[in-house]
């Protein structure tokens, strides 16, 4: 509950600043006209947002014999949710996503590097926090920051034409600090929204899979592998970086304030605080070619099952058809 007020608190934020920063620019006429075309835009990229962003991952469907498949499924059956379509991305770094505008029309998608690197118990995990984000509607809410955000940028666009008309509030000063301050503290209420949606949906997805163990051991993967690898497709186009589980760029090592994640320790301490485990963990991190997903696993001894609701967890060789 105090997460939803924040972000609801955040958003109003972000909407006093974009009605400020537009009646200080230009008037009514500027905040309107970028309000409008800002909008527009936005809602275009979010009634397509889902499908661009798979082809531009060139995620590929897996059937329902999958495992990934297999396992989204009986998370979903567990919680009751309509189940999304599940997609797999060819790329050695471990991550997940989910999109899509709501519950009915969601996808969740995995990297080839997240299942070779974990066993089926932390893929639950991982992809219960995704369903949480389905589940919480973070699409549609990171969806209407991004146009809020949007229009406070492209008033600062504005500013050098509509900056020296009568309705101007603030002289040729305040249009040149306007234009370098307001996108920046659209983008800090952005960051912070993410931040805020990110530590919601991993309280959700520890209650989808059932034990918030199986999650924080996914996550000190995750930490480990997403530093140890590069994602060049989530380098070139960094608009994107928000919607992963963790982030795939390589500039985030502390809770920064630029940060679209929090940081992995805290999300971490945060579920090992819900299992009633607060000690480190014992997780050990092998090598991408090692992993439980990986040829060579069948020889391997399964891991003892675990606290938890997913049937047949760490006990069925994931990736096999």
């Amino acid at each position: 509950m105090v997460s939803y007020f924040k972000t609801a608190l955040l958003l109003a934020a972000l909407t006093a600043l974009f009605m400020g920063a537009g009646f200080l620019l230009a008037g009514q006429a500027g905040m309107l006209i970028a309000l409008v075309i800002a909008a527009g835009m936005n809602l275009f990229a979010w009634w397509n947002s889902g499908a661009t962003v798979l082809r531009y991952y060139k995620a590929r469907e897996v059937p329902a014999n999958h495992s990934l498949h297999r396992i989204v499924a009986e998370l979903v059956a567990r919680d009751g949710m309509p189940m999304p379509r599940v997609y797999l991305i060819d790329n050695p770094q471990p991550n997940a996503f989910a999109t899509g505008r709501g519950p009915n029309n969601a996808s969740v998608a995995a990297t080839t590097g997240l299942l070779q690197l974990m066993n089926e118990r932390e893929v639950a995990g991982v992809m219960a926090h995704e369903l949480a984000h389905v589940k919480h509607r973070d699409t549609l809410i990171m969806t209407v920051t991004a146009t809020v955000a949007g229009a406070i940028s492209m008033l600062a666009n504005f500013a050098l034409f509509f900056g020296g008309g009568r309705n101007n509030q603030m002289g040729i000063i305040g249009v040149l600090a306007m234009m370098i301050l307001a996108p920046l503290a659209a983008m800090l209420v952005q960051m912070a929204i993410s931040r805020t949606r990110e530590y919601e949906a991993d309280r959700g997805g520890a209650e989808i899979c059932g034990n918030p163990v199986w999650l924080a051991d996914a996550l000190e993967k995750l930490e480990v592998g997403s530093r140890r690898i590069d994602n060049h497709a989530a380098e070139n186009n960094p608009a994107t970086a928000h919607m992963f589980i963790i982030n795939p760029l390589h500039t985030q090592k502390h809770d920064k304030l630029f940060s679209t994640h929090p940081n992995t320790a805290n999300r971490v301490a945060r579920l090992r605080e819900m299992s009633g485990n607060t000690t480190a963990s014992t997780v050990v991190t092998p090598a991408a070619s090692h992993g439980p997903w990986s040829p060579g696993a069948r020889s391997r001894p399964r891991p003892r099952s675990g606290r938890g609701s997913v049937p047949g967890a760490g006990s069925r060789r994931p990736g096999s058809r």
